[in-house]
């Protein structure tokens, strides 16, 4: 691997050890990726975050790293396992608590923004176009690689770490333009809602893994596109994704002697129907990915001079940012359930709390019964609010 000057010091030692043990896992990665050599990034988003997925193997390694290493581009966090203020509310465990807050401590040792949200495009952490990032959230790097025309492969947290501490990545699979080409043609035909677009990108990501769909017959704006892109790299590993008209890319693209798609109605009812298991539920769970101001302004106005007849838990999960922001819309939904920021439903102790959950979210009810051992059923908003009210 070829590194400049400035790299061969890093990883010499010369700017102190954390560094130097950052560039030797960036290096290590490109090596076994076969990259020629590194890019500086301009952001970073680290997963690695709830004490629930990392435990205390992943707090003594946060705790040896933030001795000696900070953070070199703008960094942010990927949900944590509870809402920091609001975990009593929750019903979180006081011993899960303290851990946890503790994880958030020693990332913002390393300089890092502890807005942990897994939608920080919406939260300040926006790249330009052609930008290299290091990015470890599924959805958020499948938003930026596609809907931005950011670069980045699909990190791990500490490929993440390690590339925000030394400010570079390794150089290869989507960093470069001949692996961004699509792989397959997706002709969509659905009705537009968002819950339809996550049950499209649910079908498409199961059919095709770790491909990169073109899609033809959809436009999808941001909250479309989010909840498509965090459904495809659930069910597969989709990183990104093209749209006729719609993503940056697009244009540039050579169709020519690929495979064409249809996914409609039946496609969208079979993926469905696989992801739901009960009707029967405790907790409906919105916000993942995190709900937008624009989400959260639309369900405020369902809701609005309705009343709660049920006793299933609700949680409503987005960033600070949108909640601090919206105080009206916030207090209406509040009369149904917690509007939770800096945590999702999927990375949280739920398994202890809830056996039957629902969700709006494809990639929610993708992670519910693996990582929270829940029954799920997987509907639309209105659907499920018809339980509520």
């Amino acid at each position: 691997m070829e590194l400049t000057a400035a790299e061969q010091r890093m990883l010499d030692g010369e700017e102190g050890e954390g560094v130097r043990k950052a560039m030797e896992l960036v290096v290590a990665l490109g090596r076994i990726y076969g990259a020629q050599d590194l890019v500086p990034i301009s952001s970073a988003h680290i997963s690695g975050v709830s004490y629930k997925t990392i435990g205390d193997g992943g707090i003594s390694y946060l705790e040896h790293v933030s001795k000696e290493s900070k953070v070199r581009v703008p960094s942010t966090l990927n949900p944590s396992g509870m809402d920091s203020q609001r975990w009593r509310e929750m019903g979180v465990e006081e011993g899960f608590a303290r851990k946890q807050l503790h994880i958030i401590e020693l990332y913002a040792r390393m300089g890092v923004d502890t807005t942990c949200s897994c939608t920080p495009y919406l939260a300040g952490n926006l790249p330009r176009q052609g930008e290299h990032v290091a990015w470890a959230e599924s959805s958020a790097l499948s938003m930026v690689n596609s809907m931005v025309g950011a670069r980045t492969n699909r990190e791990g947290g500490p490929g993440a770490l390690a590339a925000a501490i030394a400010g570079r990545t390794a150089n290869y699979g989507l960093h470069l333009d001949e692996n961004r080409a699509p792989t397959v043609i997706i002709d969509a035909d659905i009705d537009g809602s968002l819950f339809q677009h996550s049950l499209l990108g649910q079908a498409v990501g199961s059919a095709i893994g770790n491909g990169i769909p073109y899609f033809r017959g959809i436009r999808p704006d941001w909250e479309e596109a989010k909840i498509m892109a965090a459904a495809m790299a659930a069910s597969g590993a989709v990183a990104m994704f093209h749209v006729e008209g719609a993503t940056p890319e697009a244009a540039d693209q050579d169709l020519s002697g690929l495979e064409t798609m249809h996914i409609g109605e039946a496609e969208l009812t079979e993926a469905q129907d696989s992801l739901t298991g009960t009707e029967d539920i405790e907790l409906i769970a919105f916000g993942c990915p995190h709900l937008s101001e624009r989400e959260v302004r639309e369900m405020a106005a369902f809701l609005e001079g309705k009343e709660k007849r049920s006793d299933v838990t609700v949680w409503f999960c987005t960033s600070r940012q949108v909640r601090d922001s919206m105080p009206r819309e916030v207090a209406i939904l509040e009369r149904f359930g917690p509007v939770l920021a800096d945590t999702c439903m999927v990375v949280t102790p739920v398994e202890g709390l809830f056996e039957r959950s629902a969700s709006d979210s494809a990639k929610a009810c993708n992670y519910l019964p693996t990582l929270c051992s829940q029954k799920v059923r997987c509907d639309s908003f209105e659907k499920l609010m018809e339980v509520l009210l």
